[in-house]
């Protein structure tokens, strides 16, 4: 298998011992090519250094997930133009949502997002987005931007039925963590995911975050990594009720085309 792991922390201090050995793992693995999550006006910087030390192999977002939404001022939207403006460079954000943590003040969270989709318009990369207790206003403000905006992914989704209907009917992707793994959390997403269409459906590990309950041995660390993306394909295409063949190949032509990768 060849896999595309569309959402990985790989800038977290949790990889620093090890980061080489991780993504030699990921290799080993048949992760073939790897998204790095930029989601602050500190780690988005960091992820672009490693896509550029990884030529082909990784690859980065850059954009302020709705946690740090207060650090979204002027000279930040600055920053993540700049950014945004180099080739390796795939995606705005993340950015979206966040009303389950509430870090930061909801006003902040909605004009730090709506300043992302500004770029989004702006330069024509897609969206990597993040919406968690805040589906309504984020609907109210993607609408705001319909038909302006290109392709968009709601990464790590864990929703209901509805939220994802929403999205489908908007043509927008879906990203597939190992939160599907978690028998406490995730049943309902098992019984979602044969309803995304192929080419709306990419995977990631949203590592060091979310390592799959059902991994079988257990990093003593708990740390999830991106060599674990196969297992999370095994789950996924059992619950699609699909060879695990067909939903890598398929996985990985979908992220190919949405963030034009080579």
């Amino acid at each position: 298998m060849q896999l595309i792991d569309i959402g990985a922390n790989l800038t977290h201090d949790s990889f620093d011992r090890d980061r080489d050995a991780v993504l030699q793992r990921a290799r080993d693995a048949g992760v073939a090519k790897l998204i790095v999550t930029g989601a602050s006006r500190e780690h988005s910087p960091k992820a672009l250094a490693l896509a550029q030390q990884h030529p082909g192999f990784l690859y980065a977002t850059a954009g302020v997930h709705p946690h740090h939404a207060v650090e979204y001022t002027a000279e930040c939207d600055a920053e993540m133009r700049a950014l945004l403006a180099q080739p390796e460079v795939v995606a705005v954000g993340e950015c979206g949502l966040d009303y389950f943590r509430d870090f930061s003040p909801r006003p902040a969270q909605r004009k730090a997002f709506e300043r992302q989709l500004q770029i989004a318009v702006d330069t024509g990369k897609p969206l990597f987005l993040h919406q968690r207790d805040a589906h309504d206003d984020f609907i109210a403000i993607m609408k705001d931007f319909e038909g302006r905006i290109g392709a968009a992914v709601v990464h790590c989704f864990t929703g209901e039925r509805r939220e994802l209907f929403d999205y489908l009917d908007r043509d927008w992707h879906i990203g597939i963590t190992g939160w599907l793994c978690d028998e406490r959390r995730g049943q309902h997403l098992r019984e979602l995911v044969p309803n995304i269409p192929a080419h709306r459906l990419m995977i990631e590990t949203d590592a060091p975050y979310l390592l799959p309950r059902t991994l079988k041995p257990s990093p003593k660390d708990r740390r999830n990594e991106p060599a674990f993306l196969p297992h999370i394909v095994e789950e996924l295409a059992r619950d699609r009720g699909e060879d695990v063949a067909k939903t890598a190949a398929t996985t990985t032509a979908t992220a190919t085309a949405f963030f034009g990768l080579e």
